[in-house]
């Protein structure tokens, strides 16, 4: 349910300014019936994620995207099932500094799939072509490789469609901001998949174990 209403609520809020009874009635209106409270306190973690903008309007406050999430938005965000990993990624990398969204998907991509990363799969974890082409235009953690290291990686692909001319990327550079941030997206991977009920602790630790 929180993918569904992440993606919902980034949807909505496209070129909109909406207030949270606003957002309620679209939602609902759309087959998502979340309690205000609950609704409330999702709105006020994206706002701290700076995911979203919250404006004081007396009585009420108003939810709009930030420029640099908006801007970098797909033009359309492709149709996939609530378990498509990508989705999954998605919403993972949009806890992540714009900057780094593209090293931090070709990173867990590169990892767990033991190969290079698609501009495909990219564009299914949210990167838009503008958004990689202003990245790729200086020089970076990411670097594209020659097509001719591409045929067998582009062969093991059965589950998705890589167009024949695809780019695909790899890390030149590892730094360990990217590795951390990467680790929060598997963490964030395992915790959707896997039933943690009984495990994880209800209140959240504040200090460092010594």
């Amino acid at each position: 349910m929180e993918e569904k209403l992440n993606l919902k609520l980034l949807e909505l809020l496209e070129g909109r300014q909406l207030s949270i009874s606003g957002l309620s009635r679209e939602l609902k209106a759309g087959g998502i019936d979340e309690h205000r409270l609950i609704l409330t306190g999702y709105l006020r973690a994206l706002r701290d994620l700076n995911i979203l903008e919250e404006i004081e309007v007396p009585p009420s406050k108003i939810y709009s995207l930030p420029e640099k999430v908006e801007e970098y938005l797909p033009e359309k965000i492709e149709e996939s099932s609530p378990e498509d990993i990508y989705s999954i990624f998605r919403n993972q990398l949009l806890k992540i500094d714009l900057d780094l969204r593209i090293p931090v998907g070709v990173y867990v991509v590169s990892k767990l799939f033991e190969r290079p990363c698609f501009r495909k799969e990219l564009k299914l974890m949210g990167i838009t072509q503008k958004h990689l082409d202003q990245y790729l235009e200086k020089p970076g953690m990411v670097c594209e490789l020659p097509d001719s290291h591409l045929k067998k990686a582009r062969s093991d692909i059965t589950r998705i469609e890589i167009p024949s001319d695809d780019p695909a990327y790899e890390i030149r550079e590892n730094k360990e901001e990217l590795t951390r941030l990467s680790n929060e997206v598997f963490a964030g991977l395992i915790k959707h998949r896997v039933d943690l009920e009984g495990l994880v602790a209800k209140s959240k630790q504040t200090t460092l174990l010594p």
